[in-house]
């Protein structure tokens, strides 16, 4: 299952942005309101909770700096990555798009995609409050 943002303008330098999204306890204010629980396990993990869903751990798999941010499930069971791909538009403008990519079964992915695409929408919305 794949699911991508429409590109985020954020007046915030490449370099800003790839510092902010490495910096697990960053997500926090990322997060949609409905969270129930936030919690950073390491400085490459975190743990959250929407209400009425399950809890999440994700962690840092993979970082090209100013370029891109990859967290991936801390889990085998549901393995899907979160990226963040940063590009410069100028001194102190980026464009972030996020994607998400998981394989699910079919009967999963009809339950999760319009949650996940919700909570990405929010994730993506959110990066305006980069470095306030």
């Amino acid at each position: 299952m794949h699911i991508e943002t429409p590109t985020k303008q954020v007046a915030k330098s490449d370099k800003e942005v790839f510092e902010f999204l490495t910096n697990i306890k960053n997500f926090e204010i990322l997060m949609p309101d409905n969270i129930d629980k936030f919690e950073v396990l390491d400085e490459n993990t975190f743990k959250f909770a929407l209400k009425g869903m399950p809890e999440i751990v994700l962690r840092l798999k993979e970082q090209n700096p100013n370029d891109k941010v990859v967290l991936g499930a801390a889990s085998d069971k549901l393995p899907f990555t979160l990226t963040a791909d940063i590009n410069a538009l100028g001194e102190n403008e980026s464009e972030v798009a996020l994607s998400f990519e998981g394989e699910f079964n079919a009967m999963m992915a009809m339950m999760i995609k319009a949650p996940i695409t919700n909570f990405m929408g929010t994730l993506s919305n959110n990066l305006d409050k980069i470095g306030q």
